[in-house]
């Protein structure tokens, strides 16, 4: 099981989905912010609960 997860997370970080943000347009990084935490706190209030 151990090994299955350290090859999910390596897989993971090489797609660009966990690690150092690889993108360089300038935009704020909100990826681990709470939506009413950033910016769009108007949006996701108005999402249907």
């Amino acid at each position: 099981m151990a090994e299955a997860r350290r090859r999910v997370d390596e897989a993971k970080v090489g797609l660009g989905e966990r690690g150092e943000v690889w993108w360089t347009d300038g935009s704020p990084d909100y990826n681990r912010y709470m939506a009413k935490n950033t910016p769009y706190a108007d949006w996701f209030a108005g999402l249907p609960k």
